[in-house]
């Protein structure tokens, strides 16, 4: 899944997208709230992380013009203060959850499942499509009980049509869910990922099919 970090300070940034990386994420960052707005116009995330005090616009004004857009994007604020006057006024401008500095890393991996699960009407860390199964907090799929051997580009597709929910998913959009801005992603790179996953789930009762105009699918019979 796709995030986008929005944090000032290259240092942390850095630290943050390294260790969102590592726990299976694509994560895009920006230094400013200017460029952040603008992606946030132009790509496809399932979740922002932003700073409150950022240079050339405000955490603030980029929320309320999300917001303002009727993007629901799910939105994570990190804060140096975190005053109950500041988490207030945040939650009504439409932020979906605080972290206050420092904190710890494994609670902001938590903090981020949980709002993507949210986001996509899922409560339950663990999904589950007839044999098929996954565990969003281990970041492991199983099939009949047994894991499911993935490459994370494999991985990464698998659990964007997971969450889907039996919706369909255009290519050009599964694109976007899963390489970062300086990822070489494209719709050819999908259908080889696509074909990938179909061969692993080979006369297995759930299978990825393509409803023409609309994209891919994971189903049951």
């Amino acid at each position: 899944m796709r995030l986008l970090l929005v944090e000032d300070n290259p240092a942390l940034s850095e630290s943050l997208a390294q260790a969102l990386r590592q726990a299976g994420f694509a994560v895009d960052c920006m230094l400013n709230g200017s460029d952040a707005d603008h992606v946030l116009r132009t790509q496809d995330y399932a979740l922002a992380i932003l700073d409150l005090d950022l240079p050339k616009l405000d955490g603030w004004e980029v929320l309320r013009r999300l917001r303002g857009r009727k993007q629901a994007l799910p939105v994570l604020i990190l804060t140096a203060h975190g005053s109950v006057e500041e988490r207030v006024r945040g939650l009504d401008l439409g932020a979906d959850d605080y972290l206050a500095k420092p904190f710890d890393l494994n609670e902001l991996e938590a903090r981020v499942r949980a709002l993507i699960r949210r986001s996509h009407g899922r409560e339950s860390p663990l999904l589950q499509l007839g044999p098929l199964s996954y565990d969003s907090i281990g970041r492991q799929f199983q099939l009949h009980g047994d894991t499911l051997r993935l490459t994370p580009r494999e991985h990464a597709v698998l659990e964007v049509l997971m969450l889907q929910g039996g919706k369909a998913i255009g290519k050009t959009q599964l694109s976007e869910k899963i390489f970062g801005l300086d990822e070489s992603g494209s719709a050819e790179a999908i259908e080889i990922y696509v074909h990938r996953l179909r061969k692993k789930l080979a006369e297995q009762p759930v299978s990825i099919v393509t409803l023409r105009g609309l994209g891919y699918l994971l189903t049951t019979p």
